[in-house]
């Protein structure tokens, strides 16, 4: 998800490399502080896959201040991630609320109703954070106030995610008709 999020604000323009990891942590920070030990190596991964560009600016001192663009390859590759995201994008919360920041990049809206209507599809199997024979158990099944407390309120936001995602999907079909 760093590698999407890296792509996706730089889409939106240059970025001091300090300007790029507040954006990072903004969006994601609360799960995951964002680090220089986890930031710079990617974004040197990227450079070198020609994804990304490094430009060294005078900075205060001796230090060069870093800005980094995306390329004709790192927008291309921005949106391939975008279109065709991994499963783990769609069924992890985290990971889409990521993905969905950026969905915005993708023109088309075809594109956008096909990632939308993977994550209604997978809401709307049964699942669980707990598992009693491969059975996905209930709110109701919990003993422990807490484990019932989780289901709960992933019952809730599931609802509401639900919800959004009809409205969205129903909205991007009128638009496409």
């Amino acid at each position: 998800m760093l590698t999407l999020s890296i792509l996706g604000f730089l889409a939106e323009g240059p970025l001091h490399a300090s300007k790029l990891r507040e954006r990072i942590s903004g969006l994601s920070g609360h799960i995951r502080p964002l680090s220089d030990g986890a930031l710079y190596p990617a974004l040197n991964r990227l450079r070198d896959a020609g994804l990304v560009v490094r430009e060294d600016l005078p900075g205060r001192g001796a230090t060069p201040r870093q800005m980094f663009d995306l390329t004709d390859s790192g927008h291309q590759e921005l949106l391939r991630r975008l279109a065709d995201p991994a499963d783990v994008e769609i069924t992890d919360r985290n990971s889409f609320m990521i993905l969905l920041a950026f969905l915005g990049h993708l023109p088309e809206p075809d594109s956008q109703l096909r990632v939308l209507k993977r994550r209604l599809d997978f809401y709307e199997k049964p699942a669980s954070y707990f598992y009693d024979d491969g059975r996905p158990l209930r709110s109701a099944e919990m003993t422990d106030r807490f484990r019932k407390g989780m289901l709960s309120l992933a019952a809730v936001t599931k609802k509401s995610d639900m919800q959004w995602l009809r409205k969205v999907i129903a909205e991007l079909e009128e638009e496409l008709a």
